[in-house]
């Protein structure tokens, strides 16, 4: 498989970030960024898409399917990286 093919199929994995006021807080607070992922994907195939998208070391994912039906994850940071300069890349913040 090709890098630009697995970064492709790591983008699928990823639908979009969330900007709730939790999320902003957990930005803030807690070094946590969140986002909607897709139903299929594991905390693992998260882990890899993030680490490779945006170029941070994750230290645990947390994952959850909302009323909607969607999944939802929260990407807790390494302490060496920044969740508001990610959030900053992506327009969030």
């Amino acid at each position: 498989m090709s890098t630009s093919e697995d970064k492709e199929r790591l983008a699928k994995i990823v639908i979009r970030p969330l900007q709730t006021e939790k999320a902003l807080w957990l930005i803030d607070k807690q070094n946590t960024l969140t986002f909607v992922v897709d139903l299929k994907a594991t905390k693992h195939d998260v882990k890899r898409a993030i680490e490779s998208l945006f170029g941070v070391k994750v230290e645990s994912v947390r994952t959850l399917i909302t009323s909607k039906g969607e999944k939802k994850a929260y990407v807790k940071l390494k302490p060496e990286f920044k969740a508001s300069e990610v959030a900053s890349k992506l327009g969030i913040m």
